[in-house]
């Protein structure tokens, strides 16, 4: 967590450099956008380096850069560059000019011709006060620039430095790194600040000193030589001869010539080649390696492309070149490209990828996109089936329903234990798969044309009863009852015997006194009659039901001088209280109305007993007997 120096973010670009690793895709090391801008700078200093330092190479080995340099890339633009600007340094030195030349070079050629040209000794005091190699700077100079100033703002380097990124200071150029050295064969490059020095690889040899120069001088250290014998001296007195030196190449190509005393001794050139050189058959100089030989190359079947001491690989479509692994990894489209490639799913295959959709879709013939899918043409559902997009809908016919557990197949419903299933049929419900069918009562009672009400049978009518002839037949709901009525004593039906009894028919027995029987003339009752009525079980009873009229001939407004009144009363049969009468006036006449003000659960019958006292001064002169034969019904229907 601790925050990463700009110094450590080059750091790591010049390692990463040196790896020789893609400048452009190496990993971060900080989420900052200028520790990013410095790690892939440094990393590219590094490269352009090392690409430089083999074009510096070949112009001192081999003297020519057309021939070696050909193509377009980047790197091999560079190698030429380094070789040439070498190649006009070596020639101006030749030729006795100055290193320092004015030519507008840009700035990397100025320093690898100079770096060619000078032979690398310090030409300058160095000046540790400032703690650099060179001139000193001017005070004023030192404000802005590390070492020198060149007008305009401009800072420059002193020989053997170059200038840092930042433009003001300057860093160490590294002659040996860079091929910019005079060291002669056998001599060793060591890198100094600002400058180089050659170190002779191997000693003089016994007799021979080492100069400033790097030369062998003889030593004085000498003997008198008799027939080639030094008798009086001992023979390790003798000095050693250097034939290493002494000789023109004792060793063959590759070897280096080691002396010992008395002799010499050849070993193995130890050169150590960077990553992508190889020793060439001679042994004394590094050669790039051709990575793309072979039936496969570096590649593993992808195209390959030799450069000078690296390759590239040109990798097929779907596939990209990893710089870090030196391999050409499989491209995911589907993450590069996320809902750009395919309509719904995109998964990604080995140098391509592939489409897929979601349930409910298939895949266009294009591949990408996503068709509809009719799944009804599978018949998933158990009865119907209707696409929708990207899905599909079942349904049931009438009767059924859909099941909530897996929304396919159909569940007959039950109509009858349906909340409102006591009302689908007036009497029974019988449910079966996908509808359901109405019963009634089996005497009684038919099924009415709607299937679901049933409709009372008139046996009076049909003349399914049983009543004898001397019965009437009164047709109640769910059956029939055989009625006989007879007058009591003193008293005559009023008009004939009927076979059968209506709901509004009324027979009438009026008073037909004896001769001389006083008790009968003196009985108030004029008239006993008798009607029927049938009456369900209602099943919601919540006010009374009128069930009979009793109509007089009174009307409702009689003169003021009579004091008359009709006055009814129910006598007999008023079960629990379940009737009363009230007066009502109804087309200026007097109505006596009977009603039902409590249920009654059939089956059930009784004779309701009424009088039509009629009143005169507070007497009753005369009255009627009405019995009303009520059969209550066990249905509702």
């Amino acid at each position: 967590s601790q925050p990463i120096s700009i110094d450590e973010c080059c750091k790591d670009g010049r390692v990463r450099g040196i790896d020789n690793q893609d400048c452009t895709a190496i990993p971060l090391i900080s989420e900052s956008t200028t520790c990013r801008i410095v790690q892939e700078q440094c990393c590219a200093a590094v490269l352009e380096d090392n690409i430089c330092t083999s074009g510096i190479n070949m112009a001192k080995e081999q003297g020519v850069c057309d021939t070696q340099f050909t193509g377009s890339t980047c790197e091999t633009k560079t190698a030429k560059m380094c070789c040439d600007c070498c190649l006009l340094g070596r020639a101006a030195r030749e030729h006795g000019l100055t290193c320092d030349h004015s030519l507008s070079l840009g700035y990397q050629c100025g320093l690898v011709s100079r770096a060619c040209c000078d032979d690398g000794a310090p030409d300058v005091e160095t000046r540790n006060s400032l703690g650099i190699e060179g001139r000193e700077v001017k005070s004023s100079e030192w404000t802005k620039c590390a070492q020198e100033c060149v007008g305009n703002s401009t800072c420059a380097c002193f020989k053997g430095y170059k200038l840092k990124p930042d433009g003001k200071n300057c860093e160490d150029i590294n002659e040996c790194l860079l091929g910019a050295s005079n060291c002669r064969g056998g001599e060793h490059c060591i890198n100094t600040v600002g400058s180089f020095r050659c170190q002779r690889e191997v000693s003089c040899g016994t007799g021979y000193e080492l100069m400033d120069s790097n030369n062998c001088k003889d030593s004085p250290i000498s003997c008198q030589y008799i027939d080639n014998l030094c008798p009086s001296v001992p023979l390790t007195s003798i000095p050693d001869i250097n034939e290493c030196l002494a000789q023109t190449e004792p060793c063959r190509p590759g070897q280096l010539c080691m002396n010992t005393m008395g002799s010499f001794t050849c070993q193995r050139n130890s050169i150590n080649c960077g990553r992508g050189y190889h020793l060439n058959d001679g042994g004394n100089r590094c050669v790039d390696i051709d990575e793309c030989k072979g039936p496969d190359g570096a590649c593993a079947g992808h195209g390959c492309i030799n450069l000078v001491g690296s390759f590239r690989c040109e990798c097929k479509t779907g596939f990209i070149f990893n710089s870090i692994s030196r391999v050409c990894e499989d491209i995911n489209e589907c993450r590069h490209y996320p809902g750009r490639l395919c309509a719904h799913k995109c998964e990604n295959v080995l140098g391509s990828y592939k489409c897929s959709c979601t349930q409910g879709f298939k895949l266009a013939s294009d591949g990408r996109n996503c068709d509809d899918l009719n799944e009804c043409e599978s018949s998933p559902c158990s009865q119907e089936c209707a696409n929708v997009y990207g899905s599909y809908q079942c349904y049931c016919r009438r009767g059924y329903q859909l099941s909530d557990i897996d929304g396919i197949n159909c569940e007959d419903i039950d109509e009858c234990a349906l909340p409102t299933g006591g009302h689908i049929c007036s009497y029974r419900c019988n449910n079966t798969p996908g509808s359901f069918y109405c019963t009634c009562p089996a005497t009684g009672y038919t099924l009415a044309p709607n299937g679901r009400s049933c409709q009372d049978v008139d046996e009076c009518v049909t003349g399914t009863h049983t009543c004898s002839v001397t019965e009437s037949c009164f047709n109640v709901q769910g059956g029939f009852r055989c009625l006989s009525f007879e007058c009591p004593p003193n008293y005559r039906q009023a008009g004939e015997i009927r076979a059968r009894v209506e709901r509004s028919d009324t027979i009438r027995c009026v008073k037909s006194c004896q001769p001389n029987d006083i008790g009968c003339v003196l009985d108030p009752v004029h008239s006993i009659s008798h009607t029927v009525i049938s009456l369900p079980t209602f099943r919601e009873f919540t006010k009374p039901e009128e069930i009979v009229f009793l109509r007089t001939m009174s009307p409702a407004h009689s003169s003021p001088q009579l004091s008359s009144d009709i006055v009814f009363d129910i006598l007999e049969g008023n079960v629990q209280n379940s009737f009363d009468i009230v007066k009502r006036q109804e087309h200026g006449m007097i109505v006596g109305v009977v009603r039902q003000v409590k249920p009654l659960i059939g089956s059930l019958n009784m004779v309701l007993k009424l009088a039509m006292n009629y009143v005169t001064s507070g007497v009753v002169s005369h009255r009627n007997i009405v019995n009303v034969h009520i059969f209550v019904s066990e249905f509702w229907f």
